[in-house]
């Protein structure tokens, strides 16, 4: 009596994650050998990338910052707490 621990859909799906990981491992080796040949324009592409970024985050700073400021500037301007052409309506329900 022999004993199988799996079966042939395990053997199939280690066969393709193999595979897939052998790909993997192609692409990177690759991709890492186009970097050795050709670093400076990858550089550049880092570079630009950052650069990008950085400027994204900025305008992204400055808008929250302007809203900010405009929302401030709503509040602090005149009465506190007032507003026109707004009216507050209070109904009450008492238990009889």
């Amino acid at each position: 009596m022999s004993f199988r621990f799996y079966s042939n859909m395990v053997s199939q799906a280690s066969r393709n994650f193999a595979g897939g990981l052998f790909a993997t491992g192609l692409l990177l080796i690759g991709f890492g050998f186009l970097v050795f040949i050709f670093r400076d324009i990858f550089a550049f592409l880092a570079a630009a990338l950052f650069f990008f970024a950085g400027a994204g985050c900025g305008v992204t700073a400055f808008r929250i910052w302007w809203a900010q400021r405009r929302i401030d500037k709503m509040h602090s301007g005149g009465s506190e707490g007032y507003r026109e052409n707004v009216r507050i309506h209070i109904e009450e329900y008492h238990d009889e």
